[in-house]
């Protein structure tokens, strides 16, 4: 009874910590208002407003970079520590690239404006929230606030049959992954008797991974795997790329993707690693072969697409497959009882992460262009781009050597992070994984370089003769994407030590 009348105490609250995540609300409702009262001529404005906005909320992170230690609320469900810094960082400026590349697009075509952007923020508000989740309730809300908006952006080209089939396949993938996800946590804090991932930690600990702990994580991995598109949960992946617009396939090739990424970073590192490792029992196995289906099928699956966007959907799913392979790394050392592999491995995710987010943002920025003049996204279309718009040739060039993993290009950096954590994770396990892996990164120079090898030796057809017109916002973002590609080839250090810093 006198436990019941103790008061509550009232939770504290870090307004520099929430600075980021209260910006982007209020840039929310900024824009709903702005689209409420501005002339429909002027309805460019809800662009100036969400990107001025997220340049904003991106102040506040590089304060608390600066300030240099953790900040937590909520009891720990909520940490603002250097890994959520540098992947709030990395959401906000993805965010603000999608916005560059879909302004242009968006205010030619026809679709509801203001609400494209407050969807488009409300998904980046999620991500922000999914960075310093350390609670499975907190991660789960924010999973959901990070996809809700997205199912509606797929289907955003209303009058669009191939649009609107594409938002009801992600809806209801992304319904079922969800509903095994929630079930499979509901079993965790049934298991472990809270949803803090620290506490579920230091149980997995103490106890080991017991039966009923293996199906509950088997089931959240399972959802999981849908929100990342890991084989064989990737089917409604090349449709929906393929039916959205493409700046919103951009953003979920890249910003959802990341989102679910965090979360299994989250929810393995922080929760069901355990604090000797001993958890990796119950679920690398599932995260192995997952990295290997991916890889495997994305690739093969690519080699036959005569569509870019959808070679780009099934190239995605293969990323994901690399993605995974330091999971699988640090699961593999973890059951083997070394834990030391383990913040290694994920400095390597969110490593790979960084330079996926800039070479595929690029790719798609160059599609959007090409695809001005061609009103086309099969790859023939392509043919010939050296010759009318060399600049454009050269800049997908080297998107295509970077996701290639071809050295002077960022994308090599993210394949060494990767072969690094699986090579230093050892066993039979780890060094088959490693050449599959390998084996997978060969693979992939066919279709990406068949791209360049149609845009330098093609010939360009009839109507394709004339020089690409690109957009100023357009070409800002396929610039500020090709130098970070180039500098990080060349430099890498600077994402090293973001990685390294975040663990």
């Amino acid at each position: 009874m006198l436990a019941a009348l103790t008061p509550i105490a009232n939770p504290v609250f870090d307004w520099h910590a929430l600075a980021p995540d209260i910006i982007l609300v209020v840039t929310i409702a900024a824009v709903l208002v702005a689209d409420l009262i501005v002339p429909d001529r002027d309805a460019w404005q809800s662009s100036r407003i969400a990107s001025i906005g997220v340049l904003a909320a991106l102040v506040p992170v590089i304060t608390l970079a600066a300030s240099g230690h953790d900040r937590y609320m909520f009891g720990g469900a909520y940490a603002v520590d250097h890994y959520a810094i540098a992947l709030k960082g990395f959401f906000l400026v993805a965010t603000y690239i999608t916005i560059l590349i879909s302004v242009d697009y968006v205010g030619e075509g026809d679709y509801y404006k203001g609400e494209f952007y407050v969807l488009l923020l409300t998904s980046a508000f999620g991500m922000s929230i999914m960075a310093s989740a350390r609670d499975l309730i907190t991660l789960f809300v924010a999973l959901e606030t990070i996809s809700i908006p997205t199912f509606i952006l797929a289907a955003f080209r209303k009058h669009d049959r191939d649009s609107n089939e594409a938002g009801v396949k992600y809806y209801l993938i992304g319904v079922l992954s969800s509903a095994l996800m929630l079930y499979g946590m509901s079993f965790i804090y049934g298991v472990t008797g809270s949803t803090k991932l620290s506490e579920i930690s230091a149980y997995v600990a103490s106890h080991g991974s017991t039966a009923l702990l293996t199906v509950a994580v088997f089931l959240s991995l399972i959802g999981f795997a849908f929100k990342v598109s890991a084989v064989p949960f990737h089917f409604w992946a090349p449709d929906t790329y393929e039916g959205a617009p493409t700046p919103v396939t951009a953003f979920l090739s890249v910003a959802s993707k990341a989102g679910g990424f965090v979360a299994l970073i989250n929810i393995i590192y922080f929760g069901f690693y355990g604090t000797d490792g001993s958890g990796a029992h119950a679920w690398w196995a599932a995260v192995w072969a997952l990295a290997a289906l991916s890889m495997t099928f994305g690739n093969l699956a690519a080699l036959r697409q005569t569509n870019i966007v959808r070679m780009l959907a099934y190239s995605s799913i293969a990323q994901g497959g690399f993605m995974l392979v330091p999971f699988a790394a640090a699961g593999i050392a973890g059951a083997d009882g070394r834990t030391g592999i383990a913040a290694t491995a994920m400095a390597a995710v969110v490593i790979y992460l960084l330079v996926y987010g800039a070479m595929n943002l690029g790719a798609f920025g160059i599609v959007i262009a090409v695809a001005r003049r061609t009103r086309s996204g099969e790859i023939s279309s392509y043919s010939g781009l050296f010759q009318t718009s060399p600049v454009l040739a050269v800049t997908m060039t080297a998107f295509m050597a970077s996701l290639a993993g071809v050295p002077i290009f960022a994308g090599w950096f993210a394949k060494f992070v990767m072969f690094r954590a699986i090579i230093e994770a050892g066993t039979g396990w780890g060094v088959t994984l490693a050449v599959i892996a390998a084996l997978n990164s060969v693979i992939a120079f066919f279709y990406y370089f068949g791209v360049v090898r149609k845009m330098w030796f093609g010939e360009p057809a009839e109507g394709d003769r004339t020089a690409i017109v690109v957009p100023p916002a357009l070409a800002g973002a396929i610039a500020l994407m090709t130098a970070v590609v180039v500098v990080i080839g060349v430099y890498p250090q600077l994402f090293a030590r973001i990685g390294e810093r975040a663990f």
